[in-house]
C-alpha cells in the first residue's frame, strides 16, 4: 500500500468490513455533532441521500485537515419514500420503526467520501433497496427480545448479517453497502490510485 488510510468513524461494522478485506487502516472518531447537522439539513429540506453524503463529507473533512493520508468518512440514512430515519433511540422506537417498515420497501442511502488534507477527492453513494416481509407481531417481539439494544446501533433497527435477515423478502444491491460501507467501489478506486496492489 502506498497510501495510509484512516476511517473517520466509530462504527464497528464499517471497521469490520474494511478489516475483512485485508486493508490496513487507522480508526479515528470524527467527533462531529451529527444531530445538529442533520437537524439543519432537514430544516433545509435536504433529501436523505444529500444528508448521508454531507455527513460523510463533514466527518472526512474534519479528520483529514492537516493530514496527507486518505481519510474515509461514511454515513447511512434510511430512506422510506423520501423520509429520513436514524438509529432508533431505544427498543420501543425500534419496534415502531420495524412496524412502519413491515411489508414495505425502503432504501439505505450509504455515502462514502474520501478526503486528503481537508478536501474531498472521491465520493460514492450506494442505494441498496430492501423489502421487508409481513412478519407477525410474535416474531417481532421475539426478535426484539433476542437482539436487544444492539438493534439501536443501526439505522434500520435490524442487523442483516444476523437474525435480521429473517425480516426480509427481497434485497437489491451490495451487501457491504447495507452494512454501511460501499467496499467494492472503494477498492476499485484505491487500485486506480495504486494505493493497494492490483
Amino acid at each position: 500500500m502506498t497510501d495510509r488510510l484512516i476511517l473517520a468513524s466509530k462504527s464497528a461494522a464499517r471497521a469490520n468490513v474494511l478489516r475483512g478485506s485485508g486493508i490496513e487502516f487507522e480508526q479515528i472518531v470524527a467527533g462531529v455533532d451529527e444531530e445538529a447537522i442533520k437537524a439543519g439539513l432537514r430544516a433545509e429540506g435536504a433529501s436523505p441521500q444529500k444528508q448521508a453524503e454531507l455527513l460523510a463529507e463533514t466527518k472526512a473533512v474534519k479528520v483529514s485537515r492537516g493530514r496527507r493520508e486518505i481519510v474515509l468518512g461514511a454515513d447511512q440514512v434510511l430512506d422510506l419514500d423520501g423520509e429520513a430515519f436514524d438509529k432508533p433511540a431505544d427498543l420501543d422506537a425500534a419496534r415502531e420503526q420495524l412496524i412502519m417498515l413491515r411489508g414495505r420497501q425502503h432504501k439505505l442511502q450509504t455515502a462514502l467520501v474520501a478526503c486528503i488534507e481537508g478536501a474531498p477527492v472521491w465520493r460514492h453513494v450506494a442505494q441498496p433497496s430492501l423489502t421487508m416481509r409481513n412478519f407477525s407481531d410474535g416474531f417481532l417481539q421475539d426478535y426484539l427480545e433476542r437482539e436487544g439494544m444492539d438493534l439501536c446501533s443501526t439505522v434500520g433497527g435490524y442487523k442483516l448479517e444476523g437474525r435480521g435477515a429473517q425480516l426480509f423478502d427481497r434485497i437489491e444491491g451490495d451487501f457491504f453497502s447495507i452494512l454501511g460501507l460501499p467496499l467494492l467501489p472503494l477498492l476499485a478506486w484505491l487500485r486506480d490510485r495504486n494505493s493497494i496492489s492490483t
